[in-house]
């Protein structure tokens, strides 16, 4: 290997793009392919996001509605129906709580739980989770079972 043959690696360097703005004979002279006036021809031009060339932009022109509430609590939820099929194909025994539920996938390890009331439970169960509808509730303790509210 002597001076004369180096080259760099593989990849290392880009293929020689064209020089603009050197003069008539490059052939990239005079405006340097950006054409002539305007905003984009001149240097430090960048257009805003959602910007469409002076027509009013799509986020302005459709309308809006409603109100969103930004102290809103979203509850992952889980059904009785649920419950009784984890106990049946015997992925739990007789205790439900945060942790079990998260290994289980029911829920993301920063969810609220909310279990409702739809379907049948027979299991005996501890429940453990952040709220309860009136008609879970009492099913849970129907059948012997408790309730326990997270806070």
């Amino acid at each position: 290997m002597e001076l004369g043959n180096l080259k760099p690696a593989k990849g290392a360097v880009k293929g020689a793009s064209k020089r603009l703005g050197r003069g008539q004979g490059s052939g990239t002279g005079g405006t340097a392919s950006r054409g002539h006036k305007g905003a984009k021809s001149r240097s430090g031009y960048s257009k805003k996001i959602g910007f469409e060339g002076g027509q009013m932009p799509l986020q302005r022109r459709v309308p809006k509605f409603g109100f969103t509430n930004i102290n809103r609590k979203e509850y992952a939820v889980i059904n009785l129906d649920k419950l009784q099929s984890l106990v049946d194909n015997k992925k739990i025994k007789s205790t439900l709580d945060n942790d079990t539920m998260v290994s289980l996938r029911l829920v993301g390890k920063n969810d609220l739980v909310k279990i409702l009331g739809r379907g049948e439970l027979s299991a005996k169960l501890k429940v453990s989770a952040h709220k309860f509808t009136a008609s879970a509730k009492s099913a849970i303790e129907a059948v012997g079972g408790e309730a326990i509210t997270i806070e």
